[in-house]
């Protein structure tokens, strides 16, 4: 039987695992199909976002039970990324539903083994801060905080400390206390939704004020939580803080290659040093011809959860020819833990995204969310792809 045949059954006493409004809200139209890349992989219903409703609504009525091979399946194979939040004509918040249906399947030793370690590690602040021991980041031990605070991250800090470094050089207000823990994304999105809210609201404790992330899916979920006046995405945050604020990126049109670039008048500075300074590690190569080719990965939570996604844009058109790659708003496959829990489905999504970066010759991929980060920069190595790989703040800061 197909999923498209199963639908809510009023005989039938709900087992109250989903929101009910959350759950009904689907009306079956089937935009969401071509938004979802798990589908363009397979073009199977069940593994669309109405697909899945369907198996949601059959496990909360009964008529799937919670050991469906297809249900526990899908609970998985799901990345998770939201793109057929925007494309919905009935407001349907898929996101809201994964979570709730992952907090209903992975509970103790049905949670996917590999996330187990992940969510221990960052569960506690001490062991977040332990972390970043050996790695220099931008954490000043017992600095308080300030009215705007730069979340450190817990992944980030040991991976990518940089990031956070050059964070701060761009912005020297932004206060880095070193006694922050979690955000509970990860908690969330991997059936603890409840233990990710009380890691939110705790970090929101700790970081009173504003709140500045430099990883997009960390922003959306604390946005969710704490509220978005609160949190701030780090691209986001440096357009809205200008006065007066610089004039939105124009509509992309069609460049060599057929991929679509903005055109952007290069940002000029006072400083005759400029000229003499030697390039920083994360500053875009100049190429002969003139300004590098830059894109950029969106990071879907940040894009399809808060509807930022014009800020890294204008910021990177200041400091090279933005190339807007046809992938540019789809998921890479990194997906928080999904690159660990299913690597060969997360490869398949990546294979796309690396085939346009190579036939676009991109200088610089730019990220804002280190999970893109990290998938990105491993598949550009495997593929020997000239590119690197930098996030945003990195890009800009060694254009500083």
């Amino acid at each position: 039987m197909s999923t498209a045949d199963i639908a809510p059954e009023s005989v039938l006493e709900r087992r109250g695992v989903f929101t009910p409004d959350l759950l009904d809200r689907c009306i079956s139209c089937g935009f969401c199909l071509p938004a979802c890349p798990t589908y363009a992989l397979t073009g199977v219903e069940t593994s669309s976002p109405r697909g899945r409703i369907n198996l949601m609504r059959a496990l909360e009525t009964g008529l799937l039970a919670d050991d469906d091979p297809t249900v526990r399946d899908e609970s998985s194979f799901c990345l998770g990324c939201r793109a057929c939040e925007p494309v919905c004509p009935a407001g349907v918040q898929y996101g809201a539903l994964l979570e709730e249906w992952r907090d209903h399947m992975w509970k103790g030793r049905r949670r996917p083994w590999k996330v187990r370690p992940l969510l221990w590690v960052v569960d506690k602040p001490r062991r977040v801060r332990a972390m970043g021991i050996v790695r220099r980041h931008a954490g000043r031990g017992s600095e308080a905080p300030g009215p705007v605070n730069l979340m450190l991250g817990c992944f980030e800090r040991v991976l990518y400390p940089r990031v956070s470094l050059d964070a701060r050089e761009l912005a020297a207000e932004l206060a880095a206390p070193d006694d922050q823990g979690c955000c509970g994304a990860l908690h969330a999105h991997n059936g603890e939704f409840g233990r990710g809210k009380e890691l939110a609201e705790e970090l929101g404790d700790a970081l009173p004020g504003t709140i500045v992330t430099t990883s997009g899916g960390c922003a959306a979920h604390l946005a969710s939580v704490l509220g978005p006046e609160r949190v701030k995405e780090f691209s986001q945050w440096l357009v809205e803080r200008e006065q007066p604020r610089a004039a939105p990126p124009e509509e992309p049109s069609l460049d060599r290659g057929g991929t679509r670039a903005l055109g952007a008048t290069p940002a000029e500075t006072d400083d005759p040093r400029a000229a003499q300074a030697e390039p920083r590690d994360g500053a875009a190569a100049k190429p002969a011809g003139g300004r590098p080719r830059i894109g950029l990965q969106d990071s879907c939570h940040l894009r399809n959860g808060l509807g930022v996604w014009r800020e890294p844009r204008e910021l990177i058109a200041r400091v090279g020819e933005y190339v807007e790659l046809p992938s540019a708003a789809a998921c890479c496959g990194a997906a928080g833990s999904y690159a660990i829990v299913r690597p060969k489905d997360s490869a398949r999504v990546l294979d796309r995204h690396l085939d346009e970066i190579a036939d676009a010759d991109l200088d610089v991929i730019a990220v804002v969310n280190p999970g893109c980060y990290r998938q990105l920069q491993q598949g550009v190595k495997r593929r020997g792809l000239r590119t690197r790989v930098v996030h945003l703040a990195e890009l800009l800061a060694g254009e500083k």
